[in-house]
């Protein structure tokens, strides 16, 4: 879920081990043999020895809770010890050459007593702060890149009535190279604020206003970031400089496409009927459901850009797509789906309404009424398994207001099925898998009204 939407990558080589005085050593940084954009493997090449220094550093140093560089983002503890590693790497994104710090932080906050920005401010705070002192540290100034990016998953906790759940969220902050030595000369937090003010910050692949004070985002329209930075129309492919980049899980706006989703999320209310064991929806199209690589999804995107360019025209009026990530095909579970993500233009009111009515009203209210018209403007002919639909809502909380992001993972064929009065707005979600803020969660359309 650094969500995106959303420079995807894909490597044939392992994370190398080996031992010495005892301990464990882990190659942090992606080989320059193993890259194809040209630009990108001459900076890996001539930087490579720094790199192996910050990944040195970042091991030995001590956060409050275990960090571990990887390719992979939201991993479950467990398998962060046999992940690939290398969570060090130039990347191409938005045009630029970017230094990427990727890796799991094992810290679980209450979202119950904390707010997003307030856990999102101590993943900041914990790792991003001291991570761009090392990383500053090693990197000359004058280095051959532009800007260095950090992408840094967390878990949260929430428990509700019959309900206990924990879930992943990704921070990712993205500095200006010259920002970044200059962050990392900052004095405290009001000198940081500015900085990252005018950075580009993504929650669960959403834009943020990452506030270091206080329990509530800033509102990213009054930041006056430039959008020349904001996602393009560069293909995925291209836009990572790999050629087939399957593998990299980040947040769905920034150095790849989510294709992973809480695979340890604990519902106690098994007898609810959205309670499956599947972290992703069955397809009952058989073809679509054959395993895919990310190249296949691409050669889908290829196929119907046409169709999708035209969709993405009428999109922003008609059917309330944002402007910064048009539909496009990725992975889910190596299965492919089409990802597109809305804003819904009613807000909520935080102190009269719960995740679960927001989600549920997201769905009935929002999604629902434009599905049958949505249907008619997808090719017919392309074969996909789900659709990914992610709705932006905006929450009128006070002092100032934030957003949220509902998602939900739904069968192509359900969605037919449900355009064509078949089966019950609870039917389909029944077959779909529901996030909010890369939470599952269990939905119940009528209970929660």
């Amino acid at each position: 879920m650094l969500v995106a939407a959303r420079s995807r990558l894909l490597f044939a080589g392992l994370a190398v081990f080996w031992l010495a005085s005892g301990a464990v050593s882990v190659m942090a940084q992606v080989s320059p043999a193993e890259i194809v954009n040209p630009d990108l493997k001459a900076a890996e090449a001539q930087y490579f020895p720094q790199l192996k220094q910050i990944g040195d550093s970042i091991t030995r140093t001590k956060f409050p809770f275990h960090f571990s560089l990887s390719r992979f983002v939201g991993l479950d503890p467990a398998k962060q010890a046999e992940a690939d590693s290398r969570g060090l790497e130039f990347v191409k994104f938005h045009d630029r050459i970017v230094l990427k710090v990727t890796g799991n932080y094992n810290a679980a906050y209450n979202a119950g007593r904390l707010t997003q920005n307030e856990r999102a401010s101590r993943v900041f705070h914990e790792v991003v702060i001291p991570m761009v002192q090392l990383v500053s540290n090693q990197i000359p100034r004058d280095a051959d890149c532009d800007a260095i990016g950090f992408e840094i998953s967390y878990h949260s906790r929430t428990s509700s009535g019959n309900y206990d759940y924990e879930g992943k969220e990704i921070l990712v902050v993205v500095l200006e190279k010259g920002d970044a030595f200059a962050f990392s000369q900052a004095a405290g937090d009001s000198d940081r604020q500015e900085i990252l003010d005018r950075s580009e910050v993504y929650v669960n692949g959403a834009e943020y206003g990452l506030s270091l004070s206080g329990p509530d985002p800033q509102i990213v329209e009054r930041l006056g970031r430039s959008s020349a930075h904001r996602a393009t129309d560069i293909p995925p492919a291209q836009a990572s400089g790999h050629p087939n980049p399957d593998h990299l899980i980040n947040s769905k706006l920034l150095f790849g496409k989510s294709t992973v989703y809480p695979a340890d999320v604990r519902v106690s209310d098994a007898s609810s009927p959205a309670h499956s064991a599947a972290t992703t929806p069955e397809s009952n199209n058989s073809a679509a459901s054959e395993t895919a690589t990310q190249g296949d999804a691409d050669k889908l995107q290829a196929l119907y850009q046409p169709q999708l360019d035209s969709l993405v025209r009428d999109g922003a009026a008609r059917f309330h797509f944002v402007d910064y990530a048009p539909p496009s095909f990725v992975l889910i579970q190596k299965r492919i789906a089409l990802q597109i993500t809305f804003r819904n233009p009613e807000p909520f009111d935080t102190e009269t309404t719960s995740i679960y009515k927001r989600a549920a009203r997201s769905f009935d209210l929002f999604l629902a009424p434009q599905i049958k018209n949505l249907l008619e403007e997808i090719p017919a002919k392309a074969e996909f398994a789900f659709f990914d639909f992610t709705i932006l809502n905006q929450l009128a909380a006070k002092p100032h207001a934030s957003s949220e992001a509902a998602e939900f993972v739904i069968p192509f064929k359900a969605l037919r099925e449900f355009a064509g009065a078949e089966i019950t707005n609870q039917q389909i979600i029944d077959q779909s898998v529901v996030l909010v803020n890369g939470v599952r969660i269990a939905l119940n359309l009528q209970l929660v009204e």
